[in-house]
């Protein structure tokens, strides 16, 4: 049946055809909708779709998804709706739901109730409605916990991926890089390393590598080679020793075509993982995203980034991840031109997936083709610390001489726990002060000097 939504808060009435379009045109610019052909053609157009949009009863939005159904992922998202907790919030409109989140009596257990009524399309509603300041208050109330070897997202807490890439996996110079952001207290959230040969027999000696210096050290934390998941799930056949399965997600059913991948093989995954994964668990899966993904492949399907985003978000949440983050900046300028639209993707992304109820965390970085710069990273990184992401990635230096971008570097860690007053996963807090890195939540003279770790070696 033929809808459209109307608004005339700019004192002109404008009419939107659909509810997609009607998402699209609330978005904030993003060079990625402009490229798709479905960005609002002025701020005005734009205010009046955020107009309309918060008018928009959820149950609109509940009939209405972006893909329709005979798309996998919408129906992975459509059929996980507690119907029970739907009911008593379908007449919400967004503008309701934006207001029930900032509501200063609103608390995590409170969200908690209703995150299951929830689908992603109105995740992203929501967050098309939200200031930068919104978002930011809004995920603060929110506390997603997971378990592998240690815990994450736990109160005070802020934790950190160490990605020891090197260009040549050079097992040494990986050892080395490990030992370095061990030295600044980072690695709690995961060792994740991205392989330059995509091989089972390469993830399978990755994975034994990073295996055997967290034996070795008694690590309170988990490994992981961000091979495709079919790599990873050969090498495990074969013996290797994997706390984590990872994966890139789509939010479309074609999109996750173009990655190799399909919710029966996520399926597979997960039960395997489960069994065969050499975590303490129950949470044995990270997943990777990004906006822009699905139309970088084609598979965008006439839908907004922000939008395709959150449905990453309504997949993931099937599997009970330990980690996903977005790799915000990665992709490239035809999706988010620069630091300010990189900012304002990452802040939508940690929201989105907190309100799904995922353990949420980020990659802040930018490819050198984009404009944007290291300040523009650090200040997001800030922004969402103050959010309360679970957790960053960081890598030597800031450079990630693999991958080719720049990030989060480890020793930005110690700033970011010292202006907040966050310390690691209780768990690799422990670990760090036995080992002398860290004492009373502030890091030693220790810190930064990835000999400690060749020097206890020798003791």
């Amino acid at each position: 049946m033929y809808m459209s939504y109307t608004s005339s808060i700019t004192g002109k009435s404008r009419d939107f055809n659909s509810v997609a379009e009607l998402l699209a045109k609330a978005n904030e610019e993003k060079t990625g909708d402009q490229l798709a052909e479905i960005a609002a053609s002025s701020e005005a157009e734009r205010v009046a779709a955020k107009d309309a949009l918060s008018r928009l009863p959820l149950e609109t939005l509940r009939d209405s998804p972006a893909v329709p159904d005979d798309d996998e992922v919408t129906r992975v998202i459509q059929d996980a709706v507690d119907e029970t907790v739907y009911d008593r919030i379908r007449d919400w409109t967004v503008a309701d739901l934006r207001e029930f989140l900032l509501d200063d009596r609103t608390r995590e257990p409170d969200i908690d109730q209703i995150r299951p009524g929830l689908t992603s399309e109105m995740v992203a509603a929501v967050a098309k409605i939200m200031s930068n300041l919104d978002l930011i208050q809004a995920t603060s109330k929110m506390q997603v916990t997971a378990r592998c070897n240690n815990t994450i997202g736990t109160e005070g807490t802020l934790s950190f991926r160490l990605q020891p890439n090197d260009p040549a996996d050079d097992i040494e110079n990986i050892r080395h890089s490990i030992r370095e952001g061990l030295s600044y207290g980072v690695g709690d959230a995961v060792i994740g390393l991205n392989p330059v040969e995509d091989t089972a027999e390469q993830t399978k000696r990755l994975l034994e590598v990073t295996k055997e210096f967290i034996e070795t050290w008694d690590i309170p934390t988990q490994n992981c080679v961000l091979s495709h998941l079919t790599t990873q799930l050969k090498a495990v056949e074969n013996g290797a020793p994997a706390d984590l399965l990872f994966q890139s997600l789509a939010g479309t059913e074609a999109g996750n075509e173009s990655f190799g991948i399909d919710v029966d093989l996520l399926d597979e995954a997960y039960k395997f993982g489960q069994q065969h994964c050499t975590a303490s668990g129950p949470n044995v899966m990270y997943f990777e995203t990004g906006q822009g993904s699905e139309l970088s492949a084609d598979a965008h399907a006439g839908i907004d980034q922000v939008t395709l985003e959150a449905r990453c978000y309504g997949l993931a949440k099937r599997y009970d991840p330990f980690l996903v983050n977005t790799v915000v900046g990665f992709i490239g300028p035809e999706y988010l031109y620069d630091g300010k639209q990189v900012i304002r993707a990452g802040l939508e992304d940690v929201f989105m997936g907190q309100l799904t109820g995922i353990s949420m965390g980020i990659d802040a970085c930018y490819t050198n083709h984009i404009q944007a710069d290291q300040n523009d990273i650090e200040n997001l990184a800030v922004l969402l610390t103050a959010a309360g992401t679970n957790y960053f990635i960081t890598v030597p230096m800031g450079d990630d001489t693999m991958l080719n971008y720049q990030s989060n570097s480890y020793h930005d860690a110690a700033a970011l726990w010292d202006v907040f007053d966050l310390r690691p996963a209780p768990e690799f807090e422990e670990w760090l002060e036995e080992m002398g890195i860290m004492q009373d939540g502030r890091l030693t003279a220790h810190a930064g000097d990835p000999t400690h770790f060749l020097e206890r070696a020798d003791e």
